[in-house]
């Protein structure tokens, strides 16, 4: 994940959704179904370019719920396997795409790479990420390190929208 592996915090984590797993992959990969559930709660996403294919990219912002926090981001497909896999670097960009600093924090990594992988469970699908900086130096690891509890409860709050998102599609 990661060129200071000595230093490294990695996300990890594995979650069973009540959906098949062709249909959590669309979510991950359609404009139509990731705009309806990607992104902190109560943010809304607007997808302006989604092309879900090795070597392709994701543009798009979100919003606040009050409308005053406007967040741009992007994604750079490293490897899309459907229904099996997508794994992407994701950073904070402004409306061209171009690569910026998070708003919150001038440490933190310009990017994070993001591995899913999904696995049938019996008519339910095992969704797995792994994911940390990538390219970081030694104060971004650390901002990194220091945050991983919250990117990790963001990352359960999303899949909580993830999964209302798929049984909404039942």
């Amino acid at each position: 994940m990661n060129n200071n592996r000595n230093q490294s915090v990695e996300i990890a984590f594995t979650r069973v959704f009540d959906a098949p797993r062709e249909l959590v992959f669309q979510a991950w990969t359609e404009p139509e179904h990731f705009a309806k559930w990607w992104g902190p709660k109560g943010f809304t996403l607007e997808v302006v370019k989604m092309d879900a294919r090795s070597g392709g990219e994701f543009l798009g912002y979100q919003t606040s719920p009050d409308g005053h926090h406007v967040m741009w981001g992007k994604f750079a497909y490293q490897e899309v396997v459907e229904p099996e896999k997508v794994a992407f670097i994701q950073s904070f960009s402004d409306e061209q795409g171009n690569t910026i600093r998070a708003p919150f924090s001038t440490n933190w990594p310009l990017e994070a790479m993001n591995i899913i992988t999904l696995e049938d469970d019996e008519g339910k699908t095992a969704l797995t990420l792994k994911g940390g900086p990538v390219n970081a130096s030694a104060e971004e690891q650390e901002a990194y390190n220091g945050m991983a509890p919250m990117i990790r409860q963001g990352l359960e709050g999303t899949f909580d929208q993830l999964a209302d998102y798929l049984v909404s599609q039942k």
